[in-house]
């Protein structure tokens, strides 16, 4: 394979997988806060598709991880499989949770259907992407400190 190819189909596969998640995201209608508030609304008008739209997505996502922990290579790139090892739960991992579960919470969108709803023009997605990049600015002040 030609080494120009080679080097930039990490890129063309991640793009394609972008737009295949972007693509769903749209279908299913996760890009709108409005469903996503609905499915938390528990004790209200409570909408569960999220949760099967997560079902879902799990259906797909574990037979390819299954596979892909036997791998040592990405099948289609030859690059080294990067797939996380820690199983560790501490005090980042359940504050950085606990942050998201209350962003997503406040404004009914999380990063990937934030960028969808930004690309479709939504103001309140440009307020959240100004506030996601805000945080990780914060986030790397901090931890340039530490």
């Amino acid at each position: 394979m030609n080494d120009t190819v080679h080097a930039r189909l990490p890129m063309v596969t991640a793009l394609i997988a972008g737009l295949v998640f972007g693509l769903g995201l749209l279908i299913s209608g996760m890009a709108d806060p409005a469903k996503v508030l609905g499915f938390l609304d528990l004790a209200g008008a409570w909408d569960p598709s999220l949760a099967f739209v997560m079902g879902g997505a799990i259906a797909v996502a574990l037979p390819a991880f299954t596979l892909a922990r036997r791998r040592q290579q990405a099948l289609l790139t030859g690059e080294p499989m990067q797939l996380p090892t820690s199983t560790r739960i501490d005090q980042r991992l359940l504050g950085g949770a606990l942050l998201f579960g209350i962003g997503w919470g406040l404004a009914g969108f999380c990063p990937g259907p934030a960028l969808v709803a930004l690309g479709m023009g939504l103001d309140q997605a440009l307020v959240f992407g100004l506030g996601m990049l805000g945080g990780m600015v914060i986030f790397e002040v901090l931890e340039r400190r530490a």
